[in-house]
C-alpha cells in the first residue's frame, strides 16, 4: 500500500524483531514495563515514547494494551499526530480483583484511560463487555467505539489436523491466578484419580504479576503427576496437535484469548469460561442458552463447553463429556473450525481496522 510503518515495543523477542524487519517495519525496542507502576520508569517510558514519535512524525498512531494505550495516547496527541487510534485488548488483573488497594487502582486507571483515549478518533474494542464497561463508565464517547473479532488468528499457520485418540488436554497462558491455572489443576486432580491415563498440559511462564502462580505451587503439582509442565514455548502448533482438547478456565479480563482462537483454527474444540473475552469464542446451543439463563455451571455449544467462572465441579463435567463421547469431540472440533474461518480470520479482522483507519475503501 505505499505505507512506511514503525513499530516500538517493549521486551528483547529477537525472533519478533526479525519477523518485523522481515515485512518491511521500522522496530525500535523502548523501556516499557509490562507490569507495575513505577512513576519514575513510566515517566522515562512516556518521555521516551514521545520523543521517538516526535523524531519519526507519523501521520497515523494505533496502540494496545494497558500502557502502550495509554501512554501512546497522549505521546502521540503531544506529538500532534493527526489521527491516533487503539486497541483494548481487555482490562487485565487489576479489573479482575475487588480489594481495596485494586479498587483506587481502577479509578485511577479509568482516569487516565479517559483523558488518553479521548485523544482517539476510534478506539477497536475485542468483546462487547468491554465496550460496553468503557461506555458505560464515559471513557470512550459514543462515536468512538468500533467491535471486532478479538486479534484474529492466521488460518494457513494454524492448520487443523486430526484428533488424537489418546486423553490429552492442554493449558497455555501466562501463570497467573485469575487465568484460572487453579482451576484447571484441581480440575486434572479429579479426572486423575477417575481415569490415570489422562494427562494435562500446562505452557506459559512464570509472571512478574503480583496475581502470578508461585514456583513452589508448580513444582508442587509436578511432583503429584497432576500436570505436565512444558515452560514457555515459541511454537505451540505441535502442543495443540497432540491435545484432544483445549482448556481455558480464564477469570482474566481478556480482550479475545488468542490462544483459544488458535486451538479454535486447528480443529479442537473448546472449554472455557462464561467470562467477558472467553465466552466469544463458544457458540452456545439452544439448549446452552437455557443453560445459562437457569445460571447452570456447564453451558453446551456448537463447538465446546462454557463453565461458569471458578466452577470446577462444572470444569470437570466438560472435560468427562470429551472422554466418555467421541463423536462429540470430533463434532465440535469441526465447528471450531469453522467459526474461526467465518469469524476470526486475522485478514478478515485487520482489514475492519485498516478501513476504520482509512487505510483502505
Amino acid at each position: 500500500m505505499g505505507n512506511r510503518v514503525i513499530t516500538y515495543a517493549s521486551g528483547h523477542n529477537d525472533r519478533i524483531a526479525r519477523r518485523l524487519k522481515e515485512i518491511g517495519a521500522e522496530h525500535n525496542r523502548i523501556f516499557l514495563q509490562r507490569t507495575g507502576l513505577n512513576p519514575f520508569r513510566d515517566i522515562y517510558s512516556f518521555l521516551q515514547l514521545t520523543h521517538l514519535i516526535k523524531k519519526s512524525k507519523p501521520d497515523i498512531v494505533l496502540s494496545y494494551t494497558i500502557k502502550p494505550v495509554i501512554y501512546g495516547s497522549l505521546a502521540a496527541w503531544i506529538a500532534k499526530v493527526p489521527k491516533i487510534f487503539s486497541i483494548i485488548t481487555g482490562l487485565g488483573y487489576i479489573f479482575s480483583e475487588e480489594d481495596s488497594w485494586h479498587r483506587i487502582m481502577k479509578v485511577f486507571i479509568r482516569s487516565l484511560y479517559k483523558t488518553a483515549l479521548s485523544k482517539n478518533i476510534t478506539v477497536f474494542f475485542q468483546n462487547p463487555d468491554d465496550q460496553t464497561l468503557f461506555l458505560e463508565k464515559g471513557l470512550v464517547r459514543p462515536d468512538q467505539p468500533v467491535l471486532i473479532n478479538g486479534s484474529g488468528v492466521d488460518l494457513n499457520y494454524f492448520t487443523p489436523s486430526k484428533l488424537p485418540d489418546e486423553p490429552i488436554f492442554l493449558m497455555i497462558g501466562r501463570l497467573l491466578a485469575d487465568k484460572g491455572v487453579r482451576e484447571y489443576v484441581e480440575a486434572a486432580d479429579r479426572i486423575k484419580k477417575r481415569l490415570p491415563n489422562a494427562r494435562f498440559f500446562l505452557v506459559g511462564y512464570l509472571d512478574p504479576n503480583p496475581n502470578s502462580i508461585r514456583e513452589s505451587e508448580l513444582r508442587q503439582w509436578q511432583k503429584a503427576g497432576i500436570i505436565e509442565y512444558l515452560g514457555y514455548l515459541e511454537d505451540v502448533r505441535p502442543l495443540i496437535q497432540k491435545c484432544r482438547c483445549y482448556i481455558l478456565p480464564s477469570y482474566y479480563r481478556e480482550g479475545t484469548p488468542r490462544t483459544v482462537l488458535e486451538a479454535m483454527a486447528m480443529g479442537r474444540p473448546i472449554i472455557t469460561t462464561d467470562a467477558p473475552g472467553c465466552r466469544e469464542t463458544v457458540v452456545l446451543t439452544p439448549e446452552g442458552q437455557r443453560q445459562r439463563e437457569f445460571g447452570e455451571g456447564l453451558m453446551i455449544g456448537e463447538n465446546g463447553f462454557l463453565v461458569r467462572v471458578r466452577d470446577v465441579e462444572a470444569l470437570v463435567k466438560a472435560i468427562v463429556q470429551f472422554l466418555e463421547n467421541a463423536d462429540l469431540a470430533e463434532r465440535m472440533a469441526k465447528r471450531s473450525r469453522e467459526i474461526a474461518e467465518e469469524k476470526f480470520d486475522v485478514h478478515k479482522v485487520n482489514a475492519v481496522i485498516l478501513k476504520n483507519m482509512g487505510l483502505i475503501k
